[in-house]
């Protein structure tokens, strides 16, 4: 089979350079990381890359979450704490507990290593002496939108659209 028998499109690209290792993993055709590590060694950036395709997170850092996104998180635990109907004082605490594991999820130093979920990340680059200065995860068929139809309307346009019978 030659590459031209396929319909491949590229959605995105980055050119990639640094001095420290580099890790690549790729997860069978449909998911590939890239990690870029300033120390550490390239085995530690596999792992770290193989972590990334596993777990998906949005971000290295606490630094790097995008305001927004931090301010909705807040907003929804702090609807959800106001009907809990405890103080004041509580429901801040309940909320700050919250964001801060919202933030170990979606953070890739603060999730538990997948292949050692007794560390996190951090903890893993810590002992390393090693900190992530990028990651990139690629997956097969993401950005493209797919078509969401209402199959009830599409039956009641083919039935409006059909023409009448002859002699009707």
């Amino acid at each position: 089979m030659c590459i031209r028998d396929r319909n491949i499109s590229v959605r995105r690209a980055e050119i990639i350079t640094n001095d420290g290792p580099i890790g690549i993993y790729t997860h069978g055709a449909r998911i590939g990381a890239i990690v870029v590590l300033d120390g550490g060694d390239e085995s530690l950036a596999r792992d770290i890359a193989m972590h990334v395709a596993a777990t998906n997170p949005t971000c290295i850092d606490e630094s790097g979450v995008p305001a927004e996104i931090l301010e909705t998180e807040k907003r929804i635990f702090t609807e959800q704490a106001a009907e809990s109907g405890k103080p004041p004082e509580i429901i801040e605490k309940m909320i700050g507990g919250r964001i801060n594991k919202f933030l170990k999820e979606i953070t890739l130093v603060g999730q538990p290593f997948v292949k050692d979920d007794k560390q996190t990340v951090g903890q893993l680059l810590k002992a390393a002496s090693a900190s992530v200065v990028s990651f990139t995860r690629y997956e097969v068929g993401e950005g493209i939108e797919k078509k969401v139809e209402n199959f009830a309307d599409e039956v009641m346009k083919q039935i409006a659209g059909a023409k009448p019978p002859k002699g009707a």
